[in-house]
């Protein structure tokens, strides 16, 4: 795989800066600042140009893509619920889906092709589901679902609870291998044609990847709010 690549000269170029310091930084983590930076210079850029009744094309852009995350999340947790949920459905959907796309731009690469991204990704979504449930119903109740699910029998709780932990522990493994398998595949079937016929044979491929980015990031985002949805629901019996 190392051996198909071209090395980015972006990457190359900030381990030239460190190493006086002894630092050297993966690729994976270089492109992962940069979409840091990329989102708080357009939120800067469009915070200085914020307007009611002229709105800029990138305002109107950055709106619809707030309102599409809003609507899914208040389909699945609720209308007037969800809205609270935007900064981790939105950051993590907008996160994955410029990791994604990197790809696609020369001289750079996908982050999310690195298991350690997903994976990332992954156990801040599993962690703040937990701690969101935990906070809407209390330790106890939150954990009683784990036992007892609603419209599961009470002589099923033996057997519900061991199921319910490992389904629950299998969300991890689930969100990092759907998109590192997807994003990853999709990279090194590029690669691997391009080294035997280059330029213009990957193309079908990488016009694939832009349909494949966003859609993995909308599956990833969709996911986070259906766990949430199940994590901060209250159920009447309670």
């Amino acid at each position: 795989m190392e051996g198909l690549e071209h090395p980015s000269p972006l990457v190359e170029g900030v381990n030239a800066l460190l190493a006086p310091f002894g630092i050297h930084i993966p690729d994976y983590l270089v492109f992962c600042a940069l979409i840091v930076l990329i989102v708080l210079a357009v939120g800067l850029l469009i915070r200085a140009k914020l307007s009611v009744d002229n709105p800029g094309r990138l305002q109107i852009i950055l709106e619809d893509i707030t309102m599409f995350v809003v609507d899914q999340l208040e389909n699945a947790i609720g209308h007037g619920k969800g809205r609270k949920y935007l900064a981790i459905c939105g950051g993590v959907f907008v996160f994955i889906l410029l990791g994604n796309l990197m790809g696609q731009v020369p001289g750079l690469g996908a982050p999310t092709s690195n298991v350690n991204v997903p994976f990332g990704c992954a156990i801040t979504v599993w962690l703040y589901y937990h701690w969101q449930g935990i906070r809407t119903q209390g330790p106890f109740s939150y954990l009683l679902h784990f036992a007892f699910p609603p419209g599961v029998p009470k002589a099923m709780a033996p057997l519900m609870l061991p199921i319910e932990l490992i389904s629950h522990f299998s969300r991890v493994l689930s969100l990092t291998l759907r998109l590192f398998g997807n994003i990853f595949g999709e990279h090194l079937v590029v690669l691997i044609i391009a080294s035997i016929v280059p330029l213009i044979a990957p193309l079908p491929i990488q016009a694939l990847g832009l349909i494949v980015g966003p859609l993995q990031a909308f599956i990833f985002m969709a996911l986070t709010a259906i766990y949430l949805s199940a994590a901060v629901a209250v159920d009447e019996h309670h």
